[in-house]
């Protein structure tokens, strides 16, 4: 059990010492919880940090079980076995992608000021998050990343249920997971804190990223 998510950040610099002070390396972080775990990681690797807006799509009614996702670049991933066990509508999921899209407009003039993401091209990438379930979301970042012709991509995650993270594995060059509990309910459950992160906290620690690079 991790004492927050900057603990867990912590515990993952320890696995990723091949990457420090690397130029050509870059951490890009899930946000909100993310991006407190990328924050010990790219201070303690001493490499840039930046986010990858990427929104859940909700199943109705049940917002927090991912049928899909949207990333800011605009890769769509969906989750074709839920959605067809369920009978999600297509009308649904445009709407919830539209709705999406909105936010993560909202998220990128806040957290970036509008201004696109780092140039991808060539560059190693730590993707991390605070843990996932589903893994929806991150599959969407994925996703992302394999169109930008990224050299190479290392995800490293606190925690993530077995199924999801051997699915998961498959799909990085490199994976780091510190947690795979086989009772799995919840990403929150391996936390003694687990408090929400806000919009402000996440700008601060982008803030205090890019200043610690210039010291």
């Amino acid at each position: 059990m991790f004492l927050d998510r900057r603990d867990a950040g912590i515990h993952l610099v320890k696995r990723l010492g091949d990457y420090k002070d690397r130029k050509d390396v870059l951490v890009l972080a899930l946000p909100r919880g993310g991006v407190v775990t990328g924050f010990e990681l790219a201070v303690g690797l001493n490499v840039p940090l930046d986010v990858l807006i990427v929104r859940k799509i909700g199943f109705p009614y049940q917002p927090e079980l991912a049928v899909g996702a949207v990333s800011e670049t605009g890769a769509v991933f969906l989750n074709r076995d839920i959605i067809s066990i369920y009978g999600v509508e297509n009308e649904y999921i445009e709407e919830e992608i539209k709705r999406q899209t909105g936010e993560i407009s909202r998220r990128t003039t806040l957290y970036r000021k509008g201004k696109k993401i780092t140039e991808l091209k060539d560059k190693t990438i730590i993707l991390t998050d605070d843990g996932v379930a589903t893994g929806a979301t991150i599959k969407a970042a994925i996703l992302t990343l394999k169109k930008e012709r990224i050299k190479e991509l290392a995800l490293a995650l606190p925690v993530a249920p077995p199924g999801t993270a051997d699915e998961l594995r498959t799909m990085a060059d490199k994976f780091i997971c510190l947690e795979t509990p086989e009772d799995f309910m919840a990403v929150g459950e391996s936390y003694r804190d687990f408090t929400q992160v806000s919009d402000a906290e996440v700008v601060k620690l982008l803030k205090e990223a890019e200043d610690a690079r210039k010291e």
